[in-house]
């Protein structure tokens, strides 16, 4: 099983200054690859069609596949014809671009990716690969008539070559925060961040209405935000998916002391808080991001009904445990958000001016 990140990486103390001098020469690697990459020392060739990139700064999940999900969803609503590609966060079996669907291999091609399929139904391509230029040239090689391709995180991937909007092109970078902000506001090992939180951005997607941090101006550049409200759904029953109920009906059905919920996502306070916003007072485990699930693991649970979230979900098709409820969690694009993503991907190729 994965280890949670350490809590050290929250606020600032003895541990993580002590691993600051490592987080300044991390921060130095930061910077000798992206300066690479703006002098133009590293060349690649952008792909002939827009890429979304739905990223984060900080280690771990904020949220970011719902919101692939969204905006897919939305970008399609509008005329759009959306592909997907994602590394497969644990899917390190593979050794070419592999196509997902809703009842593939979650152990293969990662959780996330059968999670989007099968929240989609298979609407759109999903691919699947480390390389993501590799990925995006099989999802266009297969479905030609993809107009735009939005990617599960890659903002760290210097391979993925994009025209950023914010330099006139149509390609866009979105940096995913969750109401944990930064943490410590250190580097990696130090505090959670890959990058700095100055890092550039198109835009910043908020997944809390309320930060648990102050926000300061450099945070956003100038740039624009976004908050997207997410809601969670009507639960259903693991092993009989027809048999849905209300988190009301199950907050009647159940005392508070025979609940329990289990999360194995990046921020799993924030599914035990959302429960609780809906009545659901349940005892909560948390586990590392990707985890992976037994029979007996449930099986040892004292609980009358288990709440697991979608993305567990995946992993626990062979469990038949029929204590076991799914809560989905559904996200609104706001209108301004699908004004502005229009905008930018209705600009002419820069491309063109570069031949």
């Amino acid at each position: 099983m994965l280890c949670k990140a350490p809590k050290f990486w929250e606020r600032r103390g003895p541990t993580s200054l002590l691993l600051w001098p490592i987080s300044w020469i991390y921060g130095w690697v930061v910077r000798i690859r992206k300066l690479i990459y703006d002098l133009g020392l590293w060349k690649g060739k952008p792909a002939r069609v827009p890429i979304i990139i739905v990223g984060n700064i900080r280690v771990g999940g904020t949220g970011k596949t719902p919101i692939v999900i969204a905006i897919a969803e939305s970008l399609s609503q509008l005329g759009w014809k959306p592909g997907i590609i994602s590394r497969g966060y644990g899917s390190n079996t593979q050794t070419v671009p592999t196509l997902v669907r809703s009842d593939s291999d979650s152990a293969l091609v990662g959780d996330e990716p059968v999670l989007m399929a099968k929240r989609t139904h298979n609407q759109f391509p999903i691919w699947v690969y480390a390389k993501r230029k590799d990925s995006i040239a099989a999802l266009l090689k297969n479905d030609p008539s993809v107009n735009v391709i939005i990617s599960d995180d890659g903002l760290q991937h210097i391979g993925l070559t994009r025209w950023p909007a914010r330099e006139g092109g149509r390609d866009i970078e979105l940096v995913v925060r969750d109401q944990r902000g930064e943490g410590n506001g250190f580097l990696l090992p130090a505090g959670p961040l890959r990058e700095p939180a100055t890092r550039e951005r198109d835009a910043t997607l908020m997944t809390a209405s309320k930060p648990s941090t102050p926000l300061v101006d450099e945070y956003f550049l100038g740039r624009r935000a976004f908050t997207l409200s997410g809601k969670l759904g009507n639960a259903y029953q693991l092993a009989h998916p027809s048999n849905i109920h209300s988190l009301e009906d199950l907050a009647d059905i159940y005392l508070p002391t025979k609940i329990t919920a289990v999360a194995g996502i990046g921020n799993p306070q924030r599914f035990f808080d959302d429960l609780r916003s809906r009545g659901i007072v349940a005892k909560g485990i948390a586990l590392a991001d990707h985890s992976t699930f037994s029979p007996e693991f449930f099986s040892a649970l004292n609980a009358q009904c288990i709440l697991i979230t979608e993305k567990d979900a995946v992993k626990c098709s062979a469990i038949t445990d029929e204590r076991i409820w799914v809560v989905p969690m559904n996200l609104a694009v706001p209108d301004t958000l699908n004004e502005w993503l229009q905008s930018i991907l209705q600009r002419p190729d820069p491309n063109r001016y570069t031949l």
